[in-house]
């Protein structure tokens, strides 16, 4: 296999990406950990996209790294999840939490800050911890798929990822919820039992609600705003300057 590890981030994407599009999901993963070894993980909030993930992952390599960033107000089906994957995949689920308790934030920042500024809320709760955790990382692989929002429609399976200066991995990029849903089934995978009651998206207690019949499946996330995404995954352009090359210097360290 070609060290891909020496090549500026711009040529090490280029010479992989087009390729990659044509992978299968665990020919991704097979390269990801292949190339990356510990420094790459799986991110996931365990949704069915992410428990598919997780299931592929564990068919090709047992020791991977799996997190999560815990808000501290996910719903208590969220946690149940997380103790039966530890238990049904043998692993130990990296848990990142914000530098602040929720009693701290509502100290700084006032009560239910969710529902007076959400786009701050997720910054402080998610966005934050993860660049602290993927600054530690030379890659992170998500279950993101392109048509869950307009954000993510033009997603590539392997991308360099601006926003947090790392390679992002993205398996099953192109599936449908059929394709997802089918796996699940086919293969026995646990998922959370809110997806039974109308949540096709599950985040914070806070901000998810069931999806009423006709509405879009992401339509439960932030009610009452005009917001479908945390922030974890807006796509930023590839930097073209030294800086974005220097970045890349630290994928195989």
């Amino acid at each position: 296999m070609k060290d891909y590890l020496q090549d500026p981030v711009q040529e090490q994407i280029a010479d992989v990406q087009n390729a990659a599009e044509s992978w299968t999901p665990q020919r991704v993963l097979t390269w990801a950990f292949e190339t990356f070894g510990h420094r790459v993980a799986i991110s996931s909030a365990f949704g069915a996209e992410g428990m598919v993930l997780i299931d592929m992952a564990s068919r090709v390599r047992k020791d991977f790294r799996l997190f999560t960033i815990d808000t501290e107000f996910l719903f208590p089906e969220t946690y149940n999840l997380m103790d039966r994957i530890e238990e049904k995949y043998g692993i130990a689920i990296e848990k990142v939490y914000s530098v602040l308790s929720p009693e701290e934030q509502e100290r700084t920042h006032g009560a239910a800050l969710w529902g007076r500024d959400p786009d701050r809320c997720c910054n402080l709760r998610k966005v934050e911890p993860l660049r602290r955790k993927l600054s530690d990382l030379s890659a992170w692989i998500t279950s993101i798929r392109r048509d869950q929002t307009s954000v993510r429609s033009s997603a590539r399976r392997v991308e360099w990822d601006a926003k947090f200066g790392l390679v992002k991995v993205n398996p099953i990029v192109d599936w449908t919820s059929k394709q997802v849903w089918r796996y699940i089934h086919d293969h026995d995978v646990p998922y959370n039992a809110l997806h039974n009651q109308d949540y096709p998206s599950i985040g914070c207690t806070h901000c998810t609600r069931a999806v009423r019949p006709g509405e879009d499946s992401r339509a439960g996330r932030w009610p009452g705003f005009n917001k479908t995404e945390c922030g974890l995954h807006i796509i930023e352009p590839v930097p073209t300057s030294p800086v974005g090359a220097s970045k890349a210097a630290k994928l195989g360290n």
